[in-house]
């Protein structure tokens, strides 16, 4: 069985991450998602586990002391990260992993899986970004010009991601991100085993 793909997703808040892996799952069956733990707040329809497994400042604390996340970011005054033991039992069974996760814990990823596919989302412009954070109605003036600016920031890492995709039509992408993970999945360097067989077939 070959060994799976851990593909990375950052984007800056409100450029549609989570709209585009919801229709994702829906068309790559190999796929699996890597939940992410927080100590922000569930939004409306989030659920524990699911969407994110929710932890007070204290339980997260307890969970980077005890080397239980793979990597780990403050943003916006919230603690984000990544669980480890089920994503590795993920990629031994050959899933694809999907790890939305911010642009400076994507940095730490790649250093621990050198094999992962960094994808980063951009919005079509920042107006567009605006405009669609306003449209959510969850939050504060103050936490919009946070994120706003947040974003700026995080654009200054899209150059050292393998891939980047705009998120102006949906449908394209969706399209897009499944394109380069099935040319990831067919790329000559994750499939030397493979040509071993034929030539020995």
């Amino acid at each position: 069985m070959s060994r799976g793909i851990p593909i990375v997703i950052s984007a800056p808040s409100g450029c549609g991450k989570d709209t585009i892996l919801e229709q994702l799952f829906k068309i790559n069956d190999n796929l699996v998602y890597s939940v992410s733990a927080t100590t922000r707040q569930p939004r409306e329809g989030e659920k524990d586990g699911a969407s994110y497994f929710f932890r007070t400042r204290s339980e997260f604390e307890k969970m980077i002391a005890d080397n239980e996340v793979l990597e780990y970011t403050e943003y916006c005054g919230n603690y984000y990260g990544t669980p480890k033991k089920a994503v590795e039992e993920m990629l031994s069974a050959g899933k694809d992993v999907i790890l939305k996760i911010e642009v400076e814990g994507a940095m730490n990823i790649k250093k621990i899986f050198s094999e992962c596919v960094l994808i980063f989302v951009l919005p079509p412009s920042f107006t567009e970004l605006e405009r669609r954070l306003r449209k959510r109605g969850t939050e504060t003036e103050e936490t919009i010009a946070s994120r706003i600016k947040q974003a700026r920031a995080e654009l200054e890492f899209a150059d050292k991601f393998d891939y980047m995709i705009v998120n102006g039509d949906l449908d394209k992408a969706v399209r897009d991100v499944n394109t380069v993970i099935l040319s990831e999945k067919m790329s000559s360097k994750r499939n030397a085993a493979l040509l071993e067989l034929v030539k020995n077939s």
